[in-house]
């Protein structure tokens, strides 16, 4: 059996995060933005060292300002290779800063410009010349295979739904969350599976559970989507109330993959909901617009928006003698529409 498999069956199995990350760790497993939460210390520095990947999956800010400081920092350092040349390393150059001149020289040669004022005399400084204009046209043709990487690496950037929601759904009540394209381009045959992750009651360890969806795969996804867990008798998170997510610690997994046309690959995410993320008795709003001219259209902006409405439990209360017939949905009392879910202040219904 491979380590950090629990050994409880199928549904119970760790899904990569190691017995005891899965045992131990109350911190959220997935962040929102799809990144684990886990650290890895103690390699060895050139078995982690991968610069290449690196450049590809950090931020545009790290990377144009990565590009910058190279830039400037390889001029900088041929620029005090002319310098140390001596003071007629460079012919033509004007009276002024002789480092200053020295490093628009090295700008110069290392973009291939050549305005023809400045001359390198000697030796020493041809051979800092042959050297750099090596050094810059593998520089630039490293930096631009980088930079057509990562424009033309393909990803998905799904857009999640602040928060999900505890919904009135067909005399019982769903777990939902909602979902939109954040291109412009298409994506094809979308599958979605939502793992409910929580402590078992001894609090040793994590069990993993798949949660059956209304739907879990569409063909076209052109618009938004409402991804919908029906809480019936045969969810795990049936009968449970929001203080028992939170001492099991609950967390939603999602993992969404599909096809994009523009790249033609297939694309994936990821994201999490915890407890204190649900929002319980709310409805999404109508993100459609009146038609225009018979076409479809959506609000994104009120991708996160939702109404209070009053709920019909599929999630009867501890000792509520009406939990004995889970066939049967009730209303929820008043007391309980004052759940922590909702917002402070705020009552359903």
């Amino acid at each position: 059996m491979a380590e950090g498999d629990l050994g409880q069956g199928p549904l119970d199995r760790d899904l990569g995060f190691g017995s005891v990350v899965s045992g131990q760790s109350r911190a959220r497993l997935l962040n929102r933005d799809g990144s684990f939460n886990v650290e890895r210390d103690g390699l060895n520095f050139f078995t982690s060292l991968s610069p290449y990947h690196s450049l590809l999956t950090m931020s545009w800010p790290h990377f144009l300002g990565l590009v910058v400081l190279g830039y400037l920092g390889v001029n900088l350092l041929f620029a005090g290779a002319y310098y140390a040349c001596g003071p007629g390393a460079l012919s033509g150059a004007p009276t002024g800063n002789r480092f200053l001149q020295c490093f628009f020289f090295s700008v110069q040669t290392f973009a291939t410009i050549g305005y023809g004022k400045l001359t390198p005399e000697g030796l020493a400084p041809n051979l800092v010349v042959t050297l750099e204009s090596l050094f810059g046209l593998l520089g630039f043709a490293l930096a631009t295979g980088v930079l057509f990487a990562r424009v033309s690496r393909p990803t998905a950037r799904i857009v999640f739904s602040e928060k999900a929601l505890i919904a009135p759904y067909r005399g019982i009540t769903a777990f939902e969350f909602r979902i939109v394209n954040g291109r412009s381009s298409q994506l094809i045959d979308v599958a979605v599976s939502v793992l409910f992750s929580s402590f078992k009651p001894d609090g040793k360890a994590r069990a993993f559970e798949p949660l059956a969806l209304e739907r879990q795969k569409v063909a076209f996804f052109p618009l938004a989507w409402t991804v919908v867990h029906p809480i019936d008798p045969s969810s795990p998170i049936f009968g449970m109330s929001y203080e028992d997510l939170l001492e099991i610690d609950a967390e939603f997994l999602v993992l969404l993959t599909g096809f994009d046309e523009t790249f033609s690959q297939n694309v994936h995410t990821r994201s999490s909901y915890k407890a204190d993320e649900i929002v319980w008795g709310a409805r999404f709003v109508n993100l459609f617009n009146p038609p225009r001219d018979g076409i479809l259209s959506i609000d994104v902006s009120r991708l996160d928006e939702y109404d209070r409405v009053p709920l019909v439990s599929a999630l009867p209360a501890p000792g509520d003698p009406r939990a004995a017939d889970p066939s049967r949905p009730r209303p929820l009392e008043p007391e309980e529409l004052a759940s922590p879910l909702a917002l402070p202040g705020e009552r359903f219904g």
